[in-house]
């Protein structure tokens, strides 16, 4: 960055010295001073100013030419102003070139002002960790810091690697990463990732992870790396620019050339005529704006806590109209809690004990919550097999009886004979030794502000929402009807998601999106599959950021809307700055061809042109 800030100012030096000298030189011509002089001596005057500020434009074109990228800006401008001397506009040549570096220096600032915003965002990264050793607290690289080593994160510092909490209690500020203002508490047991702030109290903090594997590294990877996945129309620039400069420059020369053979006409007329064509046709209003635009979109993102991998996912989301959730985690809490037993035989600690014992080895959060309601560990000695059938529940021998634990499909296929429960929430049967036991009930809160994100997303443009859940049809469409949803689709295993998303896909116009939401935990191929993937409630989730195209850095479904918004307004900005380019520029390239644009015109139609372009696609930094 002080490269730049020092090539900045070293450009604006040349910049004001070059227009002192031109100025002088407009001046004595006008007085009739230089008419005094050899023509040589006018020739030198303005050739001065000309050489200060655009020599380095005349070496990267010819250098450019020795290794075979000859038709760009820096070629089209030399061979313009060159051209414009030759033919005794002196003053216009020295001054395209002058007005083409202001063009330069002024796009320059505004990238590195846009580079700057995400930068400033992203300044998450802690020079040193406080590692605790034999001799005390070091301070070390954070590179250095081996897993599992403990930490100390003092009052204002940034945690520098991800872990957890063994002693302390602080207040964690999460806004560099989600863009949530409340901070979150911390005390022992809690995780922690790198990147954020610590409040007020002392953290002894366990890494979890190293350095190249936290948090706040892959994000900053992800950042970096976003320019790489250019979107379609900055592709269509970059193929249009491959073909437009040589098309133009061999126009010009044309231009130049046939009328006086054909015709028989002045030849300084015509070339003047071709100059004029040449710096008109300058890309650079495209190139740079529609670039800087795409920029400017995903730093407004990030400031929000979203983080957009690349411009290609930008113009994905602007053209969304189907948009796709799963239930459990993302449009629910996924904070299950056991809300009710209904035993069919026995009591109902017998009912929990049963389905507590069926849970006893599975990793599911509805198993969690049974074993947190029976309160105390189930005698896992009973058990001598146990099978997760995904989708459905457990299957377990328990002292010698088969012991059935989930879905009702579960006891379906198994030829248990049970009566379906309508009760609201999750639903866990049991049945031992092929008699049906009972039902549990297990409940999952909405989220706090899901309906009006999803009343926000469909006023920001999208046109159908659909929820995919693996629960039952009752729950599904409970929380559905709840939120407003237009359909949904339950009891899905997880290759029924898939089958089902296909389906939306082949329904969906060509010119159409379709954006998947999940937890980005046990939603992987359902993210990578849809047009759009977008993880929700993902912070420290390595699933997530690797399997989504958006993340959502904390679980507020209330910044998808936000995030439709930008990549609206980015991709209006973009197609603005593109309409109108192309129409000034193809104007003036008219009007140059007639003789009536001048040289003055002409630099207006590019750099003019250009920073306009460039004003407007800084727009999407305030979106």
């Amino acid at each position: 960055m002080i490269d730049v800030t020092k090539k900045q100012k070293h450009t604006l030096f040349r910049i004001i010295l070059a227009a002192l000298l031109l100025g002088a030189a407009i001046v004595l011509e006008h007085l009739g001073t230089l008419e005094t002089l050899p023509r040589w001596g006018t020739l030198a005057a303005f050739l001065l100013p000309y050489l200060i500020i655009g020599w380095d434009i005349l070496w990267e074109a010819v250098e450019h030419i020795f290794h075979g990228q000859v038709f760009d800006e820096n070629f089209l401008m030399a061979v313009a102003s060159v051209a414009a001397f030759c033919v005794g506009e002196y003053p216009e040549a020295a001054a395209v070139m002058l007005l083409y570096q202001v063009g330069e220096l002024f796009q320059s600032c505004a990238v590195g002002k846009s580079r700057k915003s995400i930068a400033a965002m992203m300044d998450i990264v802690p020079e040193s960790a406080n590692l605790e050793t034999p001799n005390g607290l070091e301070e070390t690289d954070p590179e250095e810091v081996a897993v599992g080593s403990v930490i100390v994160v003092k009052p204002g510092e940034r945690i520098p690697l991800d872990g957890v909490v063994i002693e302390g209690e602080s207040l964690i500020d999460t806004a560099a990463l989600t863009g949530e203002s409340v901070p979150r508490r911390a005390s022992p047991g809690s995780e922690v990732i790198s990147g954020c702030v610590n409040g007020s109290g002392t953290l002894r903090v366990r890494t979890t992870k190293a350095y190249a594997d936290a948090t706040v590294t892959r994000i900053l990877e992800l950042v970096e790396n976003a320019s790489s996945r250019k979107a379609h129309v900055e592709g269509f620039i970059t193929r249009f620019a491959k073909y437009y400069t040589p098309i133009v420059t061999i126009c010009a020369l044309l231009l130049a050339v046939l009328p006086p053979l054909l015709l028989g006409r002045e030849w300084g007329e015509w070339i003047r005529r071709a100059c004029i064509f040449l710096v008109v046709s300058c890309p650079c209003a495209l190139v740079i704006s529609v670039p800087l635009g795409f920029f400017g979109g995903i730093g407004a993102a990030s400031r929000k806590g979203i983080l957009v991998k690349g411009s290609n996912y930008l113009e994905t989301l602007s053209k969304l109209s189907t948009l796709v959730f799963d239930k459990t985690g993302t449009l629910t809490k996924g904070e299950f809690k056991v809300s009710a037993l209904l035993p069919a035989s026995g009591s109902e600690e017998e009912l929990l004990e049963l389905a507590a014992l069926g849970e006893s080895y599975s990793n599911h959060p509805i198993a969690a919550s049974v074993r947190q309601a029976y309160g105390r560990e189930p005698e896992l000695r009973r058990i001598q097999s146990a099978q997760e059938i995904a989708g459905q529940g457990v299957a377990a021998n328990l002292d010698g009886n088969v012991l059935l634990v989930g879905s009702a499909r579960l006891l379906e296929e198994r030829g248990v004979d049970f009566t379906p429960s309508r009760e609201a929430g999750t639903l866990v049967y049991v049945a031992l030794g092929g008699e049906y036991r009972g039902v549990i009930v297990i409940s999952d809160g909405l989220k706090d502000g899901a309906a009006e994100a999803l009343r926000a997303v469909k006023a920001a443009g999208v046109e159908k929402t659909v929820m995919l859940s693996g629960d039952r049809k009752q729950a599904a469409e409970a929380v559905a009807k709840t939120l407003g949803l237009d359909s949904v689709e339950a009891e899905l295993l997880p290759q029924d998601k898939v089958s089902a998303l296909e389906k939306l896909l082949a329904a969906q116009p060509q010119t159409r999106t379709l954006g998947y939401v999940g937890d980005g935990l046990n939603d992987a191929p359902v993210l990578t599959r849809a047009d759009v993937g977008i993880a929700m409630g993902s912070l420290g989730s390595d699933a997530a950021i690797e399997a989504a195209d958006v993340v959502i850095m904390d679980d507020d479904l209330r910044k998808l809307p936000a995030a439709i918004r930008i990549a609206r307004k980015t991709l209006g900005i973009v197609k603005q700055n593109i309409v109108f380019a192309l129409s000034v520029k193809f104007i003036i390239l008219i009007l140059g061809a007639l003789g009536i644009a001048n040289m003055w015109l002409a630099v207006f139609g590019d750099v003019g042109v250009s920073v306009i372009a460039i004003l407007n696609s800084m727009r999407t930094l305030r979106t």
